[in-house]
């Protein structure tokens, strides 16, 4: 099956420079370099959309903009470009959830990709009225993705759980197609959950070996439920001409910041409750040292941003061969970002994917079974 690739909306604001935010730390100074209008971030969109990426993931917490606002009214501004909106069951009812789901489909021509996110971060999550636990927040989230799932499926619904309790819940006109769900979670009841909803399971960008046994275990939880789960991976990305350009570029990312804020940084993610974020921070242990954790895995933008935290870096070729070898675990969609959003979709849409094209692992979406052959890369500046 060919890979499937998605960019990134920064709805918390982008720059030259690395942004931070989530997992319980504000966004940096840096976010208001580029700030997220509607018309910036729609000019990603169309970059994306043009350069051949499937759809684009916006974020979700009290750090950027509301995902579900903003995708609805930059997807007016795209034609082909799906929309990866990460929301938060406990904030929502089930059956708005579903119908707002349906709602999107209808307005945006079936462009809508569901990532659930349960949300990791006590204290933040009492901000918005969710006094749960970490263990009843995921519990809860199956209860939500049951009634949801059922609902589209045009069924009436009654439902009384431990968290969640609706009386005749049905939608008068169905999603079509469905969305696709995206779920991601390092912890043991995370996989359980996305065994038995998910369609995408998501990792962070860890090295192989770790992406490789969440892949089995998730892929054997699935199979006692009967059911088959696709694999994604997110991941930034620095890809240039050659590879002391791409390492050049990644050295000044990491001068744009000093240790000061590197150690309030990882104070405040050290306190995080997600095992995704633990395992993350373990990548780096807080120092600029030993920041290739893998051949062109680099852990530099954890220090500062919470969540996904690694990138891939290297030339056009580098980044192609590294991309490959996380297909051949398992992984099928790749989530990727950079800094600027804008120029690095550029960098990767134009350098990359026809390697990948040319390796027959990439297909432009919409594009013809009897396909053209594909563009060769663009050639490094004399």
């Amino acid at each position: 099956m060919p890979l499937t690739f998605h960019w990134f909306l920064p709805t918390n604001g982008d720059s030259r420079h690395i942004v931070g935010g989530g997992h319980g730390t504000p966004v940096n100074e840096a976010g208001g370099d580029r700030p997220p209008t509607i018309a910036y971030l729609s000019q990603i969109a169309r970059a994306a959309e043009n350069l051949g990426f499937e759809g684009a993931l916006t974020p979700t917490g009290a750090w950027c903009e509301d995902a579900w606002l903003t995708t609805a009214m930059v997807s007016q501004q795209t034609e082909r470009l799906k929309f990866l909106v990460a929301f938060r069951p406990g904030f929502v009812s089930p059956t708005l959830a579903a119908q707002m789901a349906s709602t999107f489909q209808r307005r945006a021509g079936g462009r809508l990709l569901l990532n659930v996110v349960t949300g990791g971060e006590s204290t933040e999550q009492r901000a918005y009225g969710d006094f749960l636990d970490k263990d009843a927040r995921y519990a809860r989230t199956g209860e939500f993705l049951d009634i949801v799932r059922r609902l589209w499926n045009g069924e009436s619904v009654n439902h009384h759980g431990s968290h969640l309790t609706v009386e005749g819940a049905r939608l008068t006109q169905l999603p079509d197609p469905v969305p696709k769900v995206y779920f991601g979670g390092s912890s043991p009841v995370a996989g359980e959950i996305a065994a038995r909803h998910s369609d995408v399971y998501l990792t962070w960008g860890e090295p192989p070996a770790q992406v490789a046994e969440k892949i089995a275990r998730v892929r054997g939880l699935a199979e006692k439920q009967n059911r088959t789960v696709r694999f994604g991976i997110r991941l930034h990305a620095i890809a240039r001409d050659t590879s002391e350009q791409a390492w050049a570029e990644a050295a000044r990312l990491l001068s744009g910041f000093d240790q000061e804020t590197v150690r309030s940084v990882q104070a405040g993610l050290a306190r995080s409750e997600s095992e995704g974020q633990r395992r993350m921070l373990a990548l780096h242990g807080g120092v600029r040292d030993g920041l290739e954790i893998h051949p062109n895995l680099w852990a530099g933008i954890g220090l500062v941003r919470g969540g996904a935290g690694t990138a891939l870096v290297g030339s056009h070729q580098e980044i192609a061969e590294r991309i490959e070898e996380y297909h051949r675990l398992g992984i099928d969609e790749f989530i990727l970002s950079g800094y600027p959003h804008l120029e690095e979709a550029y960098w990767f849409g134009e350098g990359v994917l026809p390697l990948l094209a040319a390796r027959g692992l990439w297909t432009r979406p919409g594009a013809r079974a009897a396909a053209a052959p594909a563009q060769v890369p663009f050639a490094a500046a004399s």
